[in-house]
């Protein structure tokens, strides 16, 4: 099942009742027990994007992931305004399984105004564009099946539980099968699929997860072709007691910083 498709279920579904938007996702977006979370938050994303006046964009998304998300069984997302200003609306979202909370996500969005503050950004990355992905290997039981949706050309750390000194990771991503209109729901999607940066330094495999998650999008931006790689790049800000803080830049083609990530992982080793 295509990204393409469940994105537009959602909208199609909006137009009719925007609190009755029920979905099931195929075994091909399964990460272990649950849903990749990137495809989870971007489905609720959507929901609420289309609960929102389009000249309010994005700023931030905060999910938390609270309980596994079974493939192939029905889910339902839910919308709720919080609170709507003149230039700033508050909407929250959760994915609800087998009645119970799965994954909530609050997004800020907001309009552009004149302002006498402007900042560029001065962060730029290094590396060099793609010539061909060089993607996490096909372990049996080890790589989640959601991975081959998309690809990946990793320029430093390493992958999964291969011993390495470092945690930090970068590298390039895109779509496998390219989406047909590149949105911001595409984006969340496609931030999320590196694993945890600290899981390199493992030898064995071990449990790991999100547990909450924080992007804030960079506007303005520029449109989005479907087959653009993106530029990440991800460092251990801290971690100790089971409990990774990472911190993630990505660019676009262009080299313009598009979006920051934030991540709180917990790891069982």
């Amino acid at each position: 099942m295509h990204i393409d498709t469940l994105l537009n279920s959602v909208k199609q579904q909006v137009k009719s009742n925007i609190n009755d938007i029920t979905l099931s996702v195929t075994s091909n977006w399964e990460q272990g027990r649950t849903l990749y979370g990137g495809i989870s938050a971007s489905l609720v994303y959507q929901a609420m994007r289309e609960a929102v006046n389009s000249e309010k964009i994005m700023r931030s998304l905060s999910t938390n992931f609270i309980g596994p998300i079974e493939a192939n069984k029905e889910f339902s997302i839910n919308i709720e305004v919080l609170r709507e200003g003149k230039n700033v609306i508050q909407v929250v979202g959760r994915l609800i399984q087998d009645n119970k909370v799965a994954l909530m996500s609050q997004a800020s969005f907001g309009t552009a105004r004149e302002s006498k503050i402007l900042i560029p950004n001065q962060l730029q990355h290094s590396m060099e564009y793609p010539l061909k992905p060089n993607g996490m290997p096909n372990i049996p039981k080890i790589t989640p099946k959601f991975i081959r949706n998309f690809e990946l050309a990793r320029t430093k750390g390493g992958w999964p539980f291969t011993g390495k000194k470092e945690s930090d990771l970068h590298g390039w991503m895109r779509f496998k099968e390219p989406p047909s209109d590149f949105g911001d729901a595409h984006l969340i999607a496609l931030i999320d699929i590196w694993p945890p940066t600290v899981l390199q330094m493992l030898r064995w495999p071990a449990m790991a997860s999100t547990m909450s998650w924080n992007v804030e999008f960079i506007h303005p931006h520029q449109k989005f072709s479907g087959s653009d790689w993106f530029a990440y790049q991800a460092q251990t800000r801290q971690a100790a007691d089971g409990y990774a803080h990472t911190e993630a830049n990505i660019w676009d083609k262009q080299g313009s910083l598009v979006a920051i990530s934030r991540q709180v992982v917990t790891v069982f080793a």
